[in-house]
């Protein structure tokens, strides 16, 4: 699986063998029996993979894009699955989702929508913190 995903990020960087070996101080070759899956880079090489194409480690080494043709997504960034809308409409929030951003039974979702760019779904609290962000305060002297 690493070996996969260190050519599809490769690639997706427009990044050569020779580009990679250069920036983490191994030799192409070193790259090239990495990506043919004949050797696998050690622990200090994969965090240095992992920096190099900002990635978790986690996902530099576990990600499985095979069936979806997905490349890694970025730190901080995920992809949780498809979600099939029920009968009445409801939706299940996968684990892994409610899990990193702390979703509990009761708590609110905001969906947001764009015609051109589709669906999205935020954490009420989440959103409250960002709008209390981006509110400027309404000043008298500002009419």
């Amino acid at each position: 699986m690493i070996n996969t995903n260190l050519k599809k990020l490769r690639l997706h960087h427009k990044l050569t063998q020779e580009e990679v070996a250069l920036r983490i101080n191994v030799s192409r070759q070193v790259v090239a029996k990495w990506e043919k899956g004949e050797s696998t880079p050690d622990l200090g090489h994969s965090q240095a993979l992992a920096k190099l194409y900002n990635v978790s480690l986690d996902n530099l080494v576990n990600f499985d894009g095979e069936d979806t043709n997905l490349i890694i997504p970025p730190k901080g960034k995920y992809f949780f699955g498809v979600a099939k809308i029920g009968d009445r409409g409801q939706i299940v929030v996968p684990k892994k989702a409610r899990d990193v951003f702390q979703i509990k039974p009761g708590d609110a979702l905001v969906i947001l929508g764009d015609e051109d760019r589709g669906l999205a779904i935020v954490p009420e609290k989440m959103m409250y913190a960002f709008l209390n962000l981006v509110q400027t305060p309404f000043h008298k002297e500002d009419e």
